[in-house]
């Protein structure tokens, strides 16, 4: 026996290889029927090269700008002012690719092609899965386009470079890039979602600018060209365009005061800033400014749907290629029963998000030609943020438990992808503000009612179990005692109706009975894998298998 021999303690057995590069696209089955069924089809060739380059190069950069945070550079050697965020080139790389596949502007490239939106929320599904915080830069950008359109001149400038497919990083003039990013400042210390309260001023200069004083308390990407910021002009709350370099170059005063040490969207820098009469351009008609970057709003909110619907199905994919591989009591993971069970549970959980997520992108296509279509939009993206970001923590966390220990260890993709999980549900209006935000719409909008429940009776009679709910959902809205402080369960019953209703429509039967029959008709428990009997696992499963 040599010496070498002796101190050998174990052979490496029974340890699943991880993820290879794979095809996002090309085996996301859910997505690409929901693409096609909401009007994006025609997009597919560009969605399938972005969707090879997701599940390889994207994937592996991902990691590298997780395990690389951002870092704030306030002065230089000798005392000057910098306020720069250093970001790791693997971000960089990130945000070039994205943005030259048009993560934030495929929509308004192909803004008269019906399904433009449904495409990009697409792109931007998939992106999310390799990296969730350059989605941050990317889906204000890409929301911050309707806003800026209520300022003519303005949008002149900065919709080209906004549109541009290059991506820029350079601290210089906007007039010199080719392309620009845009952020948004809303939320600050003593008002949070309560934007009416904020203090922030804007100062009417003489040459028709406005000096910005104050601050934000969640400045979110504070490398982008500019933000577009709420601060009390004399004429009430107002929007600014706020750039962060100024035309002559200078530095525009927006001072980062410091980033925020947060739970997870390690790539993305979010930062406190003080504004010390920076520089603003105001954006619409002044004292309007909820009501002008609400349309931004609006997007963003649908873009948490899809970052959440993305976390849901990267976490499925890495829950189905560790099991498929491990091996425990005599048979694969993937094998048993009550592994199948979780499995597919997890996966119909996946297929309904994606499935009302591209329902919505497509109201959001629709809005401009149908009322019906803007007024679903408006009521179906409080519905879908609310629940779709609400599911997201849970779900990422069930998938760990399939990789047992290593599912928490921060070299499995898990332990990033539940760390990043809560966000959504946070950013854009938290659950309470979503669910408020319905009774709002109900209340002042009867169109917007009428919208939900035609979709909801589109399918009327293919399941009892949808039948019951929309009825119950019909009657709960209708009587007003309490209704606030009942509100969540009706905004989520309403989603689960809804998902159910898309499903049944897409036709796809397996899928369809499985959702409606365990969320619908109570043959489900309160945590996952807990299926009845005549749920077909394995079909789900070989449904959603990303092959090795």
């Amino acid at each position: 026996m040599s010496i070498s021999s002796q101190f050998l303690t174990h052979e490496l057995e029974n340890q699943p290889l991880p993820l290879a590069a794979y095809d996002a696209w090309g085996t996301d089955a859910a997505l690409r029927e929901a693409v096609e069924r909401e009007g994006g089809g025609w997009a597919e060739a560009h969605l399938g090269e972005f969707g090879k380059l997701v599940g390889g190069e994207l994937m592996e950069l991902g990691y590298a700008a997780n395990e690389n945070r951002p870092k704030l550079h306030s002065f230089d050697r000798y005392g000057r002012r910098l306020d720069d965020v250093d970001f790791h080139p693997a971000y960089h790389e990130i945000m070039r690719l994205s943005m030259r596949f048009g993560v934030h502007s495929f929509a308004w490239r192909n803004a008269n092609r019906l399904g433009a939106h449904v495409a990009r929320a697409a792109l931007a599904y998939m992106a999310g899965q390799a990296d969730s915080g350059t989605g941050c830069p990317l889906t204000m950008t890409y929301a911050s386009v309707p806003v800026l359109r209520h300022a003519p001149d303005l949008a002149r400038d900065w919709l080209p470079k906004i549109t541009s497919l290059d991506y820029d990083p350079r601290s210089v003039p906007a007039g010199e890039k080719a392309g620009c990013t845009v952020g948004m400042g809303m939320t600050e210390k003593q008002g949070g979602s309560d934007v009416r309260s904020n203090t922030t001023r804007a100062i009417r200069q003489p040459d028709g600018t406005h000096a910005i004083v104050g601050h934000k308390y969640f400045f979110s990407a504070p490398m982008c060209d500019a933000h577009l910021v709420l601060a009390q002009a004399d004429g009430g709350l107002s929007c600014f365009l706020v750039p962060r370099i100024l035309p002559d170059g200078s530095r525009n005063a927006v001072r980062i005061q410091r980033l925020k040490d947060k739970l997870g969207d390690w790539s993305n820098a979010s930062s406190e800033v003080e504004f010390a009469g920076a520089t603003g351009f105001l954006v619409g008609d002044e004292g309007r400014g909820i009501a002008t970057i609400i349309e931004m709003v609006a997007l963003t909110r649908l873009d948490c749907m899809t970052g959440s619907a993305g976390l849901m199905r990267q976490a499925v994919v890495q829950a189905l290629n560790h099991t498929r591989q491990r091996h425990a009591f005599g048979k694969a993971l993937i094998d048993q029963p009550l592994m199948q069970n979780v499995l597919a549970d997890l996966i119909l959980e996946s297929e309904a998000a994606i499935a009302l997520t591209m329902r919505v992108a497509r109201a959001v296509d629709g809005a401009a030609a149908s009322q019906a279509e803007a007024s679903f939009a408006r009521i179906a993206t409080a519905i879908g943020k609310y629940w779709i970001c609400k599911r997201a923590p849970a779900h990422v966390n069930e998938a760990q438990e399939c990789l047992g220990g290593i599912g928490y260890v921060e070299e499995a993709n898990l332990a990033r992808l539940y760390r990043q999980a809560p966000l959504n549900s946070i950013w854009e209006g938290s659950g309470n503000i979503q669910c408020l935000d319905v009774l709002r719409a109900v209340n002042r909008e009867p169109e917007v009612a009428d919208a939900l429940f035609a979709e909801l009776r589109s399918v009327k009679g293919l399941h009892a179990g949808l039948d019951r709910e929309v009825a119950w959902i019909e009657n709960a809205l209708a009587d007003r005692e309490n209704i606030e402080r009942r509100s969540r369960l009706l905004v989520e019953k309403a989603a689960l109706a809804l998902q159910g209703a898309i499903l049944l429509k897409a036709g796809n039967e397996v899928v369809a009975r499985s959702f409606c029959d365990s969320r619908l008709s109570g043959d489900h428990g309160l945590v996952f894998g807990t299926l009845g009997p005549g749920v077909p696992a394995k079909a789900l499963i070989e449904r959603a298998l990303v092959e090795a």
